[in-house]
C-alpha cells in the first residue's frame, strides 16, 4: 500500500519537548507487523511556509514533524522519498525537487535530506508535486504511503485531482495522509479532501502528533497494522487464550486449547485407552486404572484381589468354576468339569506356596441348614478332586456358603444353574 502524507496544523498547543518512542519491541513481540514497503513525503517548501506559527516559521515546523516521525519510524526495510515544493528564487514560477531518494530509506538519509530545505519561497505548486512524486514512485513494489506536509494556503482544487489521480494509479496500493501545518481554515478543508482522495488515509493537524506518544500512534497508522491473531496449533484456539500451545492436528479441544480429558482422569482423550473411568479412580499415564494382581479386573472393580496368574476370573474379579456346575441337590463333579478343575490344578502348581479356600454355593431351592450342608459337600468334592491331581491337602481348605452369595438371579432356571457353583480364593 502507498500512503501519502499531508501535514497540517489546526489546534494550537505549545511546542513540548519531544522523545521518540521506540516500536521496534512491538514488531519483535509479534504484536504489529510492518503495513508498507514505501513511503513518500512531499513537502510544501513554498513562500506561505515563511509565515509565523507558534514563534517559528511554519516551515521550520513542517521539518520538525517530519524529523520526529524519522525517528519514530522503527527498524525496517523501507524505500523512501523526500519531495518539495516552492523554493523557488522567482515569485511566481512554480518548482518541485525530489532531494531524497528512492532509495533504502536510512534515518540518517532522510534527516540530511531535511537540512538541505533551507528558506521558504515561491508559489505553491503542491498538484505539480503529487504528479512527479506518482513518476517517482512508478518502479516500486509492495505498498506505498504518501505524506504530504503542508499549510494548505495559496492552491486551489488541482491538488485534489492529482491525489485522485495517484490513487488511480497505484489502487490499493496506495494511501494518502495529510499533515497540516498551521490554523489556516480553507487550508485545513483542503488538505481533509487530498487525504480523502485516497480513501485509506487521514488528515491530521501538526499539533495533534506533536508529543512522542502522539507520533508514535501516528507512525503506527501508517507504517504497521496489527498483527492478525494466530492459532499457531491449528486446535481453533487463539494463541493468546490457548494454554496447552503445540497440541497435534486433529486432536479435540477445549475452550482453553487443551485435548478433552471426558473422564476426568488427567489423561487426555487421545492418549487415553480406558476411557470412561470413573472419577477419582487413580489411573497409569495410559488412563487405565491399576490391575494388581494382572487378572483383567480393575482393582476399583476386583472384589478378590490377589487372584493367582493364571486364573480365570469373573467380572468381579474372583476365581470362579462356572464350568463346574451342580444339579439341583447334588454334589457329583461331572466330566465335563474335569479340564475346569485341571486348570486348577496347573494353577496350583505353578504356585506352590499358594493355598486357596474351596467355596461351595447353592441356589435358593431348600432351607437354609440343607443348603450350607450341601454347599459344603460340593466344595469337599472339588477338594477331593483337587488331592487326587496331587495338590498337597493342606493347601486346601473347604467352606460352604449356602444360597446367601448369588451371582445370578435365582428368579430363573438359569440363574440357578450359575448360582450352583464352586468359587475358589486365595488365602494367606
Amino acid at each position: 500500500m502507498v500512503n501519502t502524507l499531508l501535514i497540517s496544523c489546526a489546534i494550537q498547543k505549545p511546542q513540548i519537548a519531544f522523545k521518540a518512542h521506540d516500536l521496534s519491541p512491538k514488531l519483535q513481540a509479534g504484536h504489529y507487523v510492518q503495513k508498507v514497503d514505501n513511503f513518500m513525503v512531499v513537502l510544501d517548501a513554498s513562500g506561505s511556509m515563511g509565515e509565523r506559527y507558534r514563534g517559528q516559521t511554519k516551515l521550520n515546523l513542517a521539518k520538525d514533524v517530519v524529523s520526529r516521525m524519522n525517528q519514530t519510524i522503527p527498524d525496517v526495510q523501507l524505500t523512501g522519498a523526500l519531495r518539495t515544493f516552492g523554493q523557488s528564487a522567482w515569485p511566481f514560477s512554480k518548482k518541485t525537487t525530489l532531494i531524497y531518494g528512492l532509495t533504502e530509506y536510512t534515518k540518517e538519509g532522510l534527516e540530511e535530506a531535511l537540512k538541505t530545505v533551507k528558506r521558504p519561497a515561491g508559489r505553491s505548486p503542491s498538484a505539480l508535486a503529487i504528479d512527479a512524486a506518482s513518476e517517482d514512485l512508478k518502479p516500486t513494489q509492495g505498498d506505498i504511503a504518501v505524506i504530504i506536509v503542508s499549510d494548505g494556503k495559496e492552491m486551489n482544487n488541482a491538488p485534489v485531482v492529482a491525489a485522485e489521480n495517484m490513487k488511480s494509479a497505484f489502487g490499493d496500493r496506495l494511501c494518502t495522509y495529510a499533515v497540516l501545518v498551521g490554523n489556516d481554515p480553507a487550508g485545513k478543508s483542503l488538505m481533509e479532501r487530498v487525504a480523502r482522495a485516497g480513501r485509506c488515509g487521514f488528515s491530521v493537524s501538526a499539533d495533534r502528533i506533536a508529543s512522542g506518544e502522539d507520533m508514535a500512534n501516528f507512525v503506527e497508522k501508517v507504517f504497521l497494522e496489527k498483527a492478525k491473531a494466530m492459532d499457531s496449533d491449528g486446535d481453533g484456539v487463539l494463541d493468546d487464550l490457548d494454554k496447552c500451545p503445540n497440541t497435534l492436528k486433529g486432536v479435540k479441544v477445549d475452550g482453553f486449547g487443551c485435548p478433552i480429558d471426558t473422564d476426568g482422569d488427567g489423561v487426555y482423550d487421545y492418549l487415553d485407552q480406558c476411557p470412561n473411568t470413573p472419577r477419582g479412580v487413580r489411573v497409569d499415564r495410559k488412563g487405565c486404572p491399576p490391575d494388581s494382581d494382572g487378572d483383567g479386573v480393575y482393582d476399583y472393580i476386583d472384589q478378590c484381589p490377589g487372584t493367582p496368574k493364571g486364573a480365570k476370573v469373573n467380572d468381579k474379579g474372583c476365581w470362579v468354576l462356572e464350568q463346574i456346575q451342580f444339579d439341583t441337590g447334588k454334589w457329583t463333579i461331572k466330566a465335563q468339569a474335569y479340564p475346569a478343575l485341571d486348570d486348577v490344578v496347573a494353577v496350583l502348581k505353578r504356585n506352590p506356596t499358594l493355598r486357596a479356600e474351596i467355596q461351595g454355593h447353592t441356589d435358593n431351592i431348600g432351607s437354609e441348614a440343607y443348603n450350607s450342608k450341601l454347599s459344603e459337600n460340593r466344595a469337599r468334592a472339588v477338594m477331593e478332586y483337587l488331592v487326587k491331581k496331587g495338590v498337597q491337602a493342606e493347601r486346601l481348605s473347604a467352606a460352604g456358603y449356602g444360597s446367601s452369595r448369588p451371582i445370578a438371579s435365582n428368579d430363573t432356571s438359569e440363574g440357578r444353574a450359575r448360582n450352583r457353583r464352586v468359587e475358589l480364593t486365595p488365602v494367606p
